[in-house]
């Protein structure tokens, strides 16, 4: 007789005696199933919902007709892969599975063991739906303070006004973070992020009707749905119009994640800028930071930019190769102890005007472009890999803080700084490879199906794309977007400035920056020496540096508490946790290690300058702040008289 066995890779047809047992049936199914399918995990069940399901191991001795199996019965089967992580055991095995969003942008695909692009999201579809994401997901304390906060735009008393001094009207109520006519006035191009959730979440949720609550947030998806209910197999062997995706219609976004980037100094974009004075060549470098609240937006956020971190690189004079970034996880680690994060990433396009007095050619404009394709893909693909964390999505995340910073010339040949971030619908259109950049910087190119060799890819479905825009007779017309469209619809731009009163975390940056050897300035122990000088009145030396503190634990000579320790005292810039950092064994051993390899000595003791009684001052507030831990009882005791002469 002839069974059917439908299963997640499809229907397969089995010839068979009804005097066979299911063990002979099981030999001759696993025979036609994928390689990497685990036999002790098949089931069958003669339901589609798998109500009734047995283990094929548990009913292996039974004769099919002893279950009642006829000529053309349709069994229900499956299974779970010996490779299968979360989310893949019910697809296609992890391993042989080439995801859309890891094709290089020629169309070819990453093997498995290369290096991705873009971290890829599981194989759930379109992303795994948390049940009460308000109740599990975790944000950041910024984003919980905001969702505390009203945002209301109080106003004072108007000439229309004819109430007394405690009434109210339409004409001095306050107003709602995303008025339109507020943010007119105020020249804000762009909602805060708060402002776009209070927005939409009042027309989602109404909570006079009583109606259970939604989460407003929903992250695109463009790329086909996995583990589709109607039975089909799986893309690219089958689809259907429940699981491909839906056409795209562009629109400039409306809001943005970050709302500025505040720059902790002017000094740490200057030192950054020197790359390119002594070389002529660009230069990219990460953002280490914070992000805080922003006054001038509703609800506004803005990133604290503390450190620029230059990662390993190949810099030419037009454009920059990025080289594998091997510590990565070590320079997270700093600047976590730090109480830092990445930020963003920044990165130079300057050209010499060859006039001599400083002035660099303008490339960005209004006439050319302000940020190219191949720029935009870079942005999308680093936003992905720092999503943010949101209670109020369905997937519990939704968009990304990371910036994207360009040093370029602008409209007067001085050095400026742009800032931007890409649009959600861009970083879900490099994840599924829809988009490729252009020779043209001002336009993006949508891809074709077909690889370079003429066959289908069975690594993407491009889906139809479409953009809206003003005409030449001012209608508002869709436009389609087959085979390229303007870039504008793919970022946001954001302001940028520096503090009225700069008070930088790192306050003495003069350890030679990493990964610079190409102009002379290499990271030693006697850069180390020399830092860590505390001659002269110094008395932190040159402790408060990022740079610094990263060769430091690189040595590997700290433990995990005295680096610690060492990252609050070149934070905080207090004299007692240095005083005990200076105590610690760990400390000891570095400074000896450092004094064999180059022959000299960092100073440990030094004298009070005559004459200045702040010095002192903090000198004693520091010991008597040391001898308050030394009289704790199970402290550790910290020896003040090897640093200062009382």
């Amino acid at each position: 007789m002839l069974l059917r066995l439908r299963g997640p890779d499809g229907m397969v047809r089995i010839n068979i005696e009804k005097t066979d047992t299911f063990a002979e049936l099981g030999r001759q199914l696993v025979a036609q199933l994928p390689p990497t399918v685990d036999p002790n995990s098949i089931s069958m069940s003669p339901d589609p919902q798998a109500r009734d399901s047995k283990k094929l191991k548990d009913i292996a001795k039974f004769k099919l007709a002893q279950i009642g199996l006829n000529h053309g019965d349709l069994i229900f089967i499956n299974y779970q892969h010996q490779n299968a992580t979360n989310g893949h055991t019910n697809g296609a095995p992890a391993s042989s599975t080439t995801l859309s969003s890891t094709n290089r942008l020629n169309g070819k695909p990453i093997l498995p063991t290369e290096d991705r692009p873009v971290d890829p999201p599981p194989l759930t579809s379109p992303a795994k739906i948390i049940k009460n994401p308000w109740e599990v997901v975790k944000q950041s304390p910024l984003d919980d303070r905001l969702d505390r906060q009203d945002g209301k735009i109080p106003r004072g008393r108007d000439r229309m006004c004819k109430h007394g001094p405690k009434g109210m009207c339409d004409y001095c109520m306050p107003l709602d973070p995303f008025n339109p006519q507020y943010l007119a006035d105020k020249k804000i191009k762009y909602l805060s992020f708060h402002s776009y959730l209070r927005k939409i979440n009042s027309a989602t949720n109404k909570p006079e009707l009583g109606s259970s609550f939604i989460p407003p947030l929903k992250e695109p998806y463009f790329r086909v749905k996995r583990d589709c209910p109607s039975g089909h197999p799986q893309w690219p062997e089958g689809i259907c119009t429940k699981c491909q995706p839906s056409a795209i219609t562009l629109q400039p976004q409306p809001f943005r994640m970050v709302d500025h980037v505040e720059f902790a100094s002017f000094e740490l974009v200057n030192t950054f800028i020197d790359a390119w004075r002594k070389t002529g060549t660009q230069r990219i470098g990460y953002l280490y930071g914070r992000y805080a609240e922003y006054s001038e937006v509703p609800l506004g956020i803005k990133a604290v930019v503390e450190a620029i971190y230059e990662v390993p690189q190949v810099d030419e004079v037009d454009g920059i190769s990025l080289s594998p970034w091997e510590n990565e996880a070590a320079v997270n680690e700093v600047a976590r102890l730090c109480g830092l994060e990445q930020v963003g990433v920044i990165f130079t396009d300057l050209l010499d005007a060859g006039t001599g007095d400083g002035k660099v050619i303008c490339k960005r404009h209004s006439d050319s472009y302000y940020l190219t394709s191949l720029e935009v893909c870079f942005a999308a693909r680093l936003q992905a890999q720092h999503p943010k964390p949101s209670k109020w999505s369905d997937t519990g995340r939704f968009g990304s803080n990371f910036v994207t910073c360009i040093i370029s010339g602008d409209e007067t040949g001085q050095i400026a700084i742009s800032s931007y971030q890409a649009s959600n619908d861009a970083v879900e259109m490099v994840r599924a490879d829809l988009i490729e950049p252009s020779a043209d910087p001002t336009v993006m190119l949508v891809r074709e199906e077909e690889e370079d060799d003429g066959t289908t890819s069975r690594t993407r479905y491009i889906p139809e794309v479409f953009y809206r825009k003003i005409n030449e007779y001012g209608a508002n017309v869709q436009e389609n977007a087959k085979p390229s469209f303007p870039v504008e619809y793919l970022f946001v731009t954001l302001t940028h400035g520096f503090p009225a009163q700069p008070k930088p975390l790192f306050n003495t940056p003069n350890f030679p920056i990493e990964n610079r050897e190409i102009i002379g300035d290499v990271q030693d122990a006697r850069s180390a020496v020399k830092a860590l000088d505390t001659s002269g009145g110094r008395q932190l030396g040159s402790l408060s540096d990022f740079h610094l503190l990263n060769y430091i634990h690189q040595t590997g000579v700290l433990s995990k508490e005295e680096e610690s320790l060492l990252c609050r005292a070149a934070t905080t810039h207090d004299l007692a946790e240095t005083y005990q950092l200076f105590s610690m064994p760990g400390w000891q051993t570095l400074e000896t290690i450092l004094t064999t390899q180059t022959g000299e000595r960092t100073p440990q003791k030094r004298k009070r300058p005559h004459g200045s009684s702040g010095e002192g001052g903090r000198i004693r507030l520091a010991a008597v702040r040391l001898n308050e831990r030394n009289s704790s009882p199970n402290g550790p005791i910290f020896d003040r008289a090897k640093f200062e002469e009382l």
